[in-house]
């Protein structure tokens, strides 16, 4: 590890309390042996077990340790944003409290960076995880590379490492935590990934559930419209616009053909409502693109366009 780039630690938790004594000595074991500036930030997610306490114990004998507790229980990507708005270093790895990332895993994460990456995502490739957990995540992690266009095993593991530029430039709410490599790919920054030791969950239990992948589909969705068609609304709407608009022409047209060669009455036929229905749909989906467009030139959004370097 390059002993001139100051390290983050930033670690969202959520009532992990038998776990955090572990996880504090095993990081600090990688920190002191291959960095002399590093800071560790835990961020407490509205715990409502001792959680802060153990904290509060830990920074009382770890002075490179900072804790922030958070009124309520806001989610992991709320939690996130919090240690990214505190965290001071120039490179910055995130990971769970649960202990299953492990810390050893550090040094080659900030390799990986200073070898010219911007972010390296951790790929879970052997996982300890119950079964639906495991296989739903494959589909989920299918989904999001097709649609983001960036080509991960593991969007959603805990465990990855930032340049602060990346950190700065993308604002994590919901449940965009799992997106963050897409989000940061989409906006020029070099991604790649890297195979990581998955451990078994050693205590307490898995935060998991269903209701995770209605959230997360409907962010994979804010993600796609807000980074591919933020600039160019039309491009999206007029599309969908004019593909409905086009039905529609097709089948008033084919009905009129109907009416005039065979004599065919159009207003006991449903298809005929249909056809007035797409066409107006697509009329509509037009104009939505066009006010976006409008709105889109009204607002300055070149402050969102990120320069790499400039040479003058």
């Amino acid at each position: 590890m390059d002993e001139k780039n100051k390290i983050s630690i930033v670690i969202p938790l959520y009532n992990e309390e038998e776990s955090l004594e572990e996880l504090h000595k095993l990081i600090k074991v990688v920190l002191e042996r291959n960095s002399s500036d590093y800071e560790i930030i835990f961020v407490d997610d509205g715990s409502t077990d001792n959680s802060w306490e153990k904290l509060k114990e830990i920074k009382k004998r770890d002075p490179f340790v900072r804790c922030i507790k958070l009124r309520k229980n806001y989610g992991k990507s709320s939690a996130l944003a919090i240690g990214f708005n505190h965290c001071t270093g120039d490179i910055i790895i995130t990971m769970d409290a649960d202990l299953q990332d492990d810390p050893e895993e550090i040094p080659e994460l900030v390799s990986k960076i200073n070898s010219g990456y911007d972010l390296v995502s951790g790929w879970k490739k052997i996982r300890h995880d119950p079964f639906i957990k495991k296989h739903t995540s494959k589909f989920f992690n299918f989904v999001t590379s097709k649609i983001s266009g960036i080509r991960l095993h593991d969007f959603n593991c805990g465990l990855k490492a930032y340049r602060k530029e990346v950190i700065s430039s993308i604002k994590v709410y919901g449940e965009l935590h799992r997106y963050i490599p897409a989000l940061a790919h989409m906006q020029g920054f070099k991604v790649t990934e890297k195979i990581v030791k998955h451990h078994p969950r050693k205590y307490g239990k898995t935060k998991f559930g269903a209701s995770r992948f209605v959230k997360g589909f409907f962010d994979l969705l804010t993600v796609l419209f807000t980074t591919r068609f933020i600039r160019r609304p039309l491009h999206l709407f007029g599309t969908l616009g004019l593909i409905s608009f086009i039905v529609g022409a097709g089948i008033t047209i084919y009905l009129t053909i109907m009416k005039f060669l065979y004599g065919e009455y159009l207003m006991n036929r449903p298809l005929f409502l249909v056809g007035i229905l797409f066409i107006i749909l697509g009329v509509q989906l037009f104009s939505i693109g066009l006010i976006g467009e409008m709105i889109t030139k009204s607002l300055n959004t070149e402050k969102d366009i990120l320069v790499k370097e400039i040479l003058d």
